[in-house]
């Protein structure tokens, strides 16, 4: 697991610009955190990376929101309202999967059903400073083995 702390909502966004860049289709995010987290902040920089960053609007009431250009497809989904893993397979989610980069809010939900690689990020607030985010990451399957995510760091970002 590595851990990376963001002081503030825009180093959150430069950390995801700079991750989508090794990200594509196929690949899949696990955004796991409170309320107000960060997690959406997170996928406004993963938009960014790829020009989509008018075009985002939160997915909790459509379940998924689809984002496309000539580079890639993006579904992000927040699965915070489903009740169980049954409901995600009932709407056809699994197909999602490869058809392009799938980033899952509230994706511990899922978890049972993904693909043997993924990635998942766990955001936690600063009890002292409301800016600060920590975000976990942990790598599952072998194909993100070898990435150090500290070098997505922008400038004044801290790595542990």
């Amino acid at each position: 697991m590595q851990e990376i702390i963001c002081n503030n909502e825009n180093q959150t966004k430069i950390f995801a610009t700079n991750l989508a860049d090794k990200l594509g289709r196929g690949d899949v995010l696990v955004l796991s955190g409170e309320l107000g987290a960060g997690k959406t902040k997170f996928v406004e920089g993963i938009l960014n990376h790829f020009n989509l960053q008018d075009e985002i609007s939160s997915p909790t009431f459509t379940i998924v929101n689809e984002y496309h250009n000539e580079q890639i497809d993006i579904f992000h989904f927040d699965l915070y309202r489903l009740g169980d893993v049954y409901e995600f397979e009932n709407i056809g989610g699994e197909e999602y999967f490869e058809r392009g980069l799938c980033i899952f809010e509230w994706g511990e939900l899922i978890e049972d059903i993904l693909p043997d690689d993924y990635i998942k990020i766990s955001f936690d607030k600063d009890d002292e400073n409301e800016d600060i985010r920590k975000l976990e990451i942990e790598t599952f399957g072998n194909k993100y083995n070898d990435l150090d995510f500290s070098i997505f760091l922008g400038e004044n970002l801290e790595s542990n």
